[in-house]
């Protein structure tokens, strides 16, 4: 997945956060990693160096993502599920705005009971 998602985008937001943090700490690392004269390594399908953007807290990297998709960037995000409830503001308008972007979720059950984000 993360692979994939770094060869097709022009820009990640991520926030550390388990059990996303992985798909974001390999992106990262991708991202940093030059082949020792100074030209990155590893570059996306349209040979730029996909920019990789920690930000502090989901809310804001949701808001991060709604302004670059606005700006024409193929960008992305990786969040777990409990973080996919702080996105949901700002899902309304990417989709109310038609803006195509995949938003990486790693899975994890969501309280039955009451969905506290908390």
């Amino acid at each position: 997945v993360a692979n994939a998602s770094y060869r097709m985008n022009d820009i990640a937001y991520i926030f550390p956060i388990t059990p996303s943090s992985v798909m974001g700490e390999l992106v990262d690392e991708w991202s940093a990693t030059d082949d020792g004269q100074g030209k990155k390594k590893f570059l996306n399908l349209w040979n730029q160096e996909l920019k990789v953007v920690e930000m502090q807290s989901e809310a804001g990297a949701a808001g991060a993502l709604h302004g670059a998709l606005n700006s024409g960037s193929l960008a992305t995000t990786y969040t777990a599920s409990q973080g996919l409830l702080l996105y949901i503001p700002n899902l309304y308008k990417i989709s109310g705005e038609l803006l195509p972007t995949v938003i990486h979720v790693a899975a994890r059950a969501l309280t039955g009971q009451a969905l506290s984000i908390y």
